[in-house]
């Protein structure tokens, strides 16, 4: 019996150990499921995943339908930031705190920032608020200071210093209050910096800024570091920080704010993070210039065992096709005559088509450029058939003399058109006289603007 009595007891302190994290969406639109994920540094770890159910309730005498899910968390889940991921395509989460308590919260997909409440959860209702009292109190001194640098007045220094003492007294509250919390570390860090006095031009207030941006962060902080707050500080800085109207300058401000913030980072593991996050930033920016820096002076710098080689593989086949850099090269034979794109000569500028004659919209229009192209003699074209025989391929071009014809057999899986990521055809590549990328067009209708432009 006292045995019985022991484990009935271990099993009930077991159970009661366990946490949840429910969570209400509304509306719930077609979610179905939602993913659990623990953040530490740049990277999601996958814990669990929950299907959404579907419940009718009655809110003001009007019956309304939200999508409620629970996770249950073990008794020895770390503390830290997790991220609720309710919408994959369109990158739709939700982050919380977790620190030894039951989390209850809701939210509007349609607006995660501004309509997300913590009913459970001293953790996250107390940076909540924070967040919610200093983002008004900095409001109050980021008007006043804009105010003044279109009226400067003698009002505004005053009210300004009013402000900024508020807003000092706000983080000062916050942060004695939250001591011996996980919220803490973040409300700390959170501490913006604010001139002492009324900045007198755009440019001081923005130097200002961006010079003290990182003062309050500390980059060691193990609690920031296992949650999104580093990684999008940095996004902050390097993205919208450092801006200018002109194309050169705002180069040089990329490749000066991500030395200064990857510079920031003592892990190393870290800053690969950083650095791979920053470099897909830019990739999918198609900013080459950037990717390539990137690439050489903190990528390559990096021990070997830090450096993820089938990231850098995929990033350099991202970046091959981009605009600005010399087109792949492949040869053919021609007439007997072995060809390739790279020795071609004679053209101010090249058209690069990828088609297919088993491709009705290349059947379409591969005859309206034919005919846009009869007087366009500055433009030399290349027409890459992408077949699984040669049989209608060589009927085909008897009706396009002028053009280059590569056979490109396997069609998808061709290699070159693998290389130039072909997924669609026809797919379009403008060339300048060096076989740089100059243009990418989607649709025929502005790839003969482009053409016509050169011509």
């Amino acid at each position: 019996m006292k045995k019985l009595l022991i484990l009935f007891l271990l099993i009930s302190s077991f159970a009661q150990a366990q946490y949840s994290v429910k969570g209400n969406i509304h509306p719930p639109k077609k979610y179905t499921w939602v993913l659990l994920y623990k953040v530490e540094g740049a990277r999601q770890l996958f814990v669990k995943n929950t299907q959404i159910k579907q419940e009718v309730k009655q809110v003001d005498g009007k019956n309304i339908t939200i999508g409620t899910f629970e996770f249950e968390l073990p008794a020895d889940t770390k503390t830290g930031s997790y991220r609720i991921t309710y919408d994959l395509q369109q990158n739709g989460f939700v982050d919380f705190l977790f620190n030894k308590e039951n989390v209850e919260l809701s939210f509007n997909p349609g607006d995660v920032e501004g309509t997300t409440v913590f009913s459970t959860s001293k953790e996250n209702q107390l940076y909540k608020r924070f967040l919610n009292d200093i983002a008004l109190a900095q409001y109050q001194v980021d008007s006043l200071q804009v105010a003044y640098l279109k009226n400067p007045s003698t009002n505004s220094e005053n009210a300004y210093n009013n402000a900024l003492s508020n807003v000092r007294k706000v983080q000062s509250s916050y942060t004695k209050n939250a001591q011996g919390t996980l919220a803490y570390h973040f409300i700390k860090a959170t501490d913006r910096y604010n001139s002492p006095t009324i900045a007198k031009s755009s440019q001081e207030y923005l130097d200002g800024v961006i010079s003290h941006f990182f003062d309050k962060i500390d980059f060691s902080n193990s609690q920031l570091y296992n949650s999104s707050f580093l990684i999008d500080r940095i996004a902050d800085y390097v993205f919208y920080m450092n801006y200018s109207n002109n194309a050169e300058k705002q180069q040089q401000l990329y490749k000066k704010a991500v030395d200064v913030a990857i510079g920031k980072v003592t892990d190393i593991t870290f800053k690969a993070d950083v650095i791979e996050f920053l470099t897909s930033q830019f990739s999918a920016l198609k900013n080459v210039d950037l990717v390539d820096y990137l690439l050489a002076n903190h990528f390559n710098k990096l021990p070997k065992d830090k450096q993820n080689l089938e990231f850098k593989k995929r990033i350099e086949e991202a970046m091959a096709i981009a605009i600005g850099r010399i087109a792949p090269d492949f040869s053919w034979t021609e007439n007997g005559k072995e060809m390739s794109l790279s020795q071609l000569k004679g053209g101010q500028s090249y058209l690069l088509i990828f088609y297919s004659t088993e491709c009705g919209h290349c059947l379409r229009e591969i005859p309206q450029i034919y005919d846009f192209m009869k007087d366009k003699t500055k433009t030399k074209v290349i027409a890459f058939a992408m077949e699984t025989s040669d049989t209608a391929w060589k009927n085909y071009i008897k009706n396009l003399s002028g053009w280059h014809h590569p056979l490109g057999l396997g069609k998808w899986e061709n290699k070159i058109a693998r290389t130039y990521q072909v997924n669609s055809t026809p797919t379009y590549f403008v060339l300048g006289m060096d076989k740089k990328i100059i243009a990418n067009p989607e649709k025929i209708e502005d790839l003969k603007v482009i053409l016509g432009s050169l011509n």
